[in-house]
């Protein structure tokens, strides 16, 4: 293997996705080489911040692993740059249980985020659903109040949910929940917003029924529930619905 600590360049294969790995631990990065060329990505990767721009102009990888904490310049400035340029995914790495990160990384252009430490099955998971996303300028609102992310569609005034062209069998209340979250895609909601939106008063600090609607739309549509990634929970912040992970 070569070095870790500089980028390296293996040999181009165009049928598989090409990684960029931007974290400056090094042994966590040998171990993420390791496992996704393992499972035939083409990865490379940087230890600094201060040289990722450069690299994804001149080599365009498919996606970006970005960690938070980096010599040279910080994983938000360097995923804010990309964004003037770069359409791809990026997936950032945070500190466990760090919120203020998460919301960041989102509000900065990240499609997705991964506490640390890193489980394997689960990194691979992220990666398969954001290569295979559908492009955000896909995602549309269809006529008669019908909403399309990928595989799946819901159409408001019949209250039906199709995943995979399969019906999903939602309650009213939860339709309710799914449509206010889909509608405002991409969106932090907090649950005071979706409590008073849905029943029309302020959220009192302690009224659950939001967190249990959203737990069970998570399962019915194969959210993965200890990590959600198509239905996420932004810590301090809300819940937000992610468009590009229904593949």
């Amino acid at each position: 293997m070569t070095s870790i600590h500089q980028a390296t360049d293996p040999v181009h294969d165009k049928s598989t996705a090409s990684i960029l790995l931007v974290e400056d631990d090094a042994s966590l990065a040998e171990w993420i080489q390791q496992y996704l060329q393992g499972h035939e990505y083409h990865l490379r990767h940087v230890a600094r911040g201060d040289l990722v721009v450069a690299d994804v102009q001149q080599r365009k990888p498919d996606l970006i692993i970005l960690d938070v904490m980096l010599p040279g310049k910080n994983g938000f400035d360097v995923c804010r740059e990309l964004r003037t340029f770069f359409n791809g995914p990026i997936l950032m790495l945070t500190a466990l249980n760090e919120e203020t990160d998460e919301v960041l990384g989102l509000e900065l252009g990240a499609n997705d985020y991964l506490n640390k430490p890193i489980r394997p099955r689960v990194l691979l998971a992220r990666i398969k659903a954001l290569l295979r996303r559908e492009p955000l300028e896909q995602t549309q609102e269809l006529p008669d109040g019908q909403l399309k992310f990928g595989q799946l569609k819901i159409l408001r005034d019949a209250k039906a949910v199709f995943y995979r062209e399969q019906a999903v069998p939602l309650t009213a209340n939860e339709f309710d929940v799914l449509w206010l979250l889909a509608s405002q895609a991409g969106q932090v909601l907090s649950r005071d917003q979706l409590v008073s939106q849905l029943r029309g008063f302020e959220y009192d600090g302690f009224d659950r029924s939001i967190d249990i609607r959203i737990s069970r739309l998570r399962k019915k549509l194969l959210d993965n529930t200890e990590q959600p990634y198509r239905i996420k929970t932004v810590w301090a912040r809300g819940y937000l619905f992610s468009p590009e992970a229904w593949d």
